[in-house]
């Protein structure tokens, strides 16, 4: 690139304002809803000192037009410097399993509100879409989740490794690793299911796992011999 090019790529980026802001903070990493109550809650909150949000909030399966029964309110709202919110997320129906957990994601999305009182410049904003799963828990089921992952079993068939979850609750595993090396694409065992995934290595020996919390707090270290 000749320096001519470099003057007017450099004017071309210093015409841009981009403001790179932090976005709303969400209370947790998941969200649990119990079977028996009628409703569950997340928090939203935005820390900055300047920034206005409109945040737009629903609850999706994870399949591709597949509705969720689940609504949540307010569905958008803004939210002001300094300011909390409480998203309510209530069951709408649905013919949900009563042995096991169900799995759904709620989406939180943070538009930055524009100033139309203010003069308009060349300004890039960024629209921030949250992701966390929401635990759909009936009443009842037998055992704890914060114990489930110690019952995680570990088999290997060939080249292919096979956990399987016999509680009625899901387990999201923080690290997969067999014989010291990350399974990465590891992420959730479901309740009375199993995973399979390719062995990292043609002589596996031993398997090693943990897990995320309710609260997003990280599990000891739970280790098979294969």
């Amino acid at each position: 690139m000749n320096r001519y090019a470099n003057v007017a790529l450099a004017l071309l980026l210093t015409s841009f304002t981009i403001q790179v802001q932090a976005g709303i903070a969400i209370g947790g990493t998941r969200v649990i809803y119990d079977g028996d109550k009628k409703e569950t809650s997340a928090s939203i909150r935005n820390p900055e000192k300047s920034g206005v949000y409109l945040v737009q909030s629903w609850v999706d399966s994870g399949e591709q037009n597949a509705k969720a029964p689940f609504i949540v309110t307010p569905p958008l709202f803004r939210i002001n410097p300094g300011e909390e919110n409480i998203l309510r997320i209530v069951r709408t129906g649905g013919n949900l399993p009563q042995d096991r957990e169900s799995v759904f994601w709620l989406n939180v999305k943070s538009i930055p509100a524009t100033d139309d009182s203010q003069p308009r410049t060349n300004v890039l904003q960024v629209v921030v879409k949250s992701r966390l799963k929401l635990f759909y828990r009936p009443a009842g089921l037998e055992g704890q989740p914060e114990t489930a992952y110690h019952q995680l079993t570990a088999a290997r068939s060939g080249n292919r490794l096979t956990v399987s979850n016999p509680t009625p609750y899901y387990v999201t595993l923080f690290t997969l690793k067999v014989d010291g090396k990350e399974i990465k694409e590891a992420d959730m065992v479901p309740p009375k299911g199993s995973v399979s995934f390719t062995l990292p290595t043609a002589t596996a020996s031993s398997v090693s796992w943990q897990s995320i919390s309710d609260y997003g707090g990280v599990s000891q270290t739970e280790s098979r011999k294969l």
